[in-house]
């Protein structure tokens, strides 16, 4: 598979990476837009507080689900259909959200925006390393992190914003004219697919066990069953699931054109990238319960806790941005240790309330530098540089996965420990505690990558 790609000296079209960047805008944001939107959902339709949990479960699934699928597909029939596939389907379950009579529908629509989301980010990334040369692409990997992560934050006081001058549909219905510009000017400036082979049979088989092995990990994980069943289910999904992973490896060692090609796990690099990517979804999940900390702590409203992550967020556009100008000139192994360490400092500090709200916000802003440093592109260029070039897709989709299955053990992780010890602010802190230990921990695996800069351009 090669992607028709601009020629030796140059610049690819000046509004590629612009759509690029607006779809994983797009995509990241709608991650965390719905948390506003909940209770207005939930009195709209009249379902209780599990029901309404599932628009986010549903989303998560098959967002992970999909990533793998649309990554492999991306390799296989090229980034352009796959890319512009996944913004119409993405586009088409906002649709279905903002005009659905019925909470189930609610779902579907949520189905299909997690099925689009997880094709957009790998696609993009992939294209980036299709058609920019290597040293400009920390900048531009960078620069997508940077995106993806003031998405991530800015979410939830957009929907908000929407909120108060309309109604929940629009954080839904402003989607669409967003995805007819990157599907517009997508058709002219995404780089064509030269198919120069026969390609072998789409792995079937492994696509329905990868689906169910990431089923029973986010049921495990979220409890989802156990909350609609009161029945404790959650270790016999995540036993099953480690059995799944032993019939995926089964299936796709057979397989001619495996979906999750297990030979990138036995390079070293891309087993510790992923790894580290696990690591960095724990970090960028356990911001969601830093305000659990102002509120309990220092007495703040759940408003005014969260205008508290302000420094965060900050410190992490500034980390995201500062990481992808940096990365061709230091390394990722650098940029990863200096991100880690930072953050597990950062966190560590929130944790310790003896300072009061001052030392609280102090502590977030390397928090959030270290997040953004780790989001800003260093896992995804050492994904690029060590994955196959036919590879590329599904190298950059196992980094989304990993990512999202270190975003959902955080929350478990977290709530867990803090109901453990009694909950309150003492329960959040020993849980911070705990989170700093594992970004340590992710301090420690960096050490193994191999000093690793884009190489120059030939």
């Amino acid at each position: 598979m090669t992607e028709r790609s601009p020629a030796a000296g140059h610049e690819p079209p000046r509004r590629l990476l612009p759509v690029l960047y607006t779809g994983v805008f797009m995509a990241a944001l709608d991650t965390a837009i719905i948390g506003p939107a909940i209770p207005a959902l939930r009195a709209a339709f009249g379902v209780d507080n599990r029901e309404v949990g599932l628009v986010m479960v549903v989303f998560i699934l098959f967002s992970l689900t999909s990533t793998a699928l649309m990554a492999n597909l991306s390799d296989r029939h090229g980034r352009r259909p796959v890319y512009l596939f996944s913004v119409g389907i993405f586009a088409a379950g906002s649709l279905l959200i903002a005009l659905s009579p019925s909470f189930w529908l609610i779902l579907v629509g949520r189905a299909l925006q997690g099925i689009g989301g997880g094709g957009i980010v790998p696609s993009a990334a992939a294209v980036i390393g299709d058609v920019l040369p290597v040293e400009q692409q920390g900048k531009a990997l960078g620069m997508l992190g940077a995106i993806y992560g003031m998405a991530f934050f800015l979410g939830p006081p957009l929907a908000a914003a929407v909120m108060i001058v309309s109604s929940w549909h629009w954080i839904f219905l402003l989607n669409l004219p967003i995805a007819a510009a990157i599907l517009f000017l997508g058709l002219r400036v995404l780089p064509r697919h030269e198919r120069r082979h026969e390609l072998p049979a789409l792995d079937l088989a492994g696509i329905v066990a990868v689906f169910g092995l990431l089923t029973l990990v986010v049921f495990g994980i979220t409890r989802v069953v156990d909350t609609f069943t009161g029945i404790a289910l959650w270790p016999y999904f995540l036993l099953a699931a480690a059995v799944a992973v032993i019939l995926v490896i089964r299936i796709e060692r057979r397989a001619a054109m495996p979906m999750i090609p297990l030979g990138l796990f036995r390079n070293r690099q891309l087993a510790l990238t992923y790894t580290l990517a696990t690591g960095g979804g724990f970090g960028m999940g356990s911001v969601v319960f830093l305000t659990s900390i102002a509120t309990f702590a220092y007495g703040l409203t759940p408003q005014a806790a969260g205008f508290a992550l302000l420094p965060l967020v900050v410190g992490s556009m500034i980390g995201s941005m500062a990481g992808g100008r940096m990365l061709n000139r230091l390394g990722s192994r650098t940029l990863l240790l200096v991100g880690f360490a930072l953050m597990g400092l950062g966190y560590a500090g929130a944790s310790v309330t003896q300072f009061g709200l001052p030392g609280f916000l102090v502590a977030t802003v390397p928090a959030g530098i270290g997040l953004g440093v780790i989001v800003g592109g260093a896992l995804r260029a050492i994904a690029m540089a060590e994955a196959p070039a036919q590879l590329r897709g599904t190298g950059q989709g196992l980094v989304n996965v990993f990512n999202g299955v270190g975003t959902l053990t955080s929350a478990a992780t977290i709530s867990a420990i803090a109901d453990f010890r009694g909950g309150g602010a003492a329960g959040f802190s020993v849980a911070y505690l705990v989170v700093a230990g594992v970004l340590g921990v992710m301090f420690l695996i960096a050490l193994a990558l191999r000093a690793h800069r884009p190489r120059a351009a030939a």
